[in-house]
């Protein structure tokens, strides 16, 4: 099943250049384990749910392309602008909160910069339970 994911989990872009904490907003009454609020596959909001992560070595990012450019073509890391439109997957196959499917360890999101995100600690000590 896996272990779900909950406030501030740390999170990691294959991009980027350094962790982020996700950030969950209740989509209904809170969920609540071990004192955090609990995940689903729709916390992949940028900003509201992605911060920026330290910085970003994607080549499709428009900061990375003006940052490169103004070094004369050498490849230059820059601010990360998360750019996630899709929710993460697979999530838990069995555990919803709400309507939406609770956010597991192995999920992944997707930048449509060209990273993609993955669980590096997902803050929960207990695995779920169908």
């Amino acid at each position: 099943m896996g272990f779900p994911v909950l406030m501030g989990a740390q999170i990691m872009c294959t991009n980027g250049l350094g962790p982020g904490n996700l950030i969950v907003i209740p989509k209904g009454p809170p969920v609540m384990m071990e004192g955090k609020l609990v995940a689903t596959v729709m916390d992949f909001a940028p900003f509201a749910n992605i911060p920026p992560f330290p910085m970003c070595n994607a080549p499709a990012n428009p900061t990375v392309i003006a940052a490169t450019a103004a070094a004369l073509g050498t490849p230059t890391p820059a601010a990360c602008i998360p750019a996630t439109v899709a929710p993460w997957t697979p999530g838990s196959p069995t555990v919803k909160c709400g309507a939406f499917n609770v956010l597991n360890n192995s999920s992944k999101l997707q930048c449509m910069w060209g990273g993609s995100i993955s669980v590096m600690n997902p803050g929960a000590t207990k695995e779920m339970v169908p």
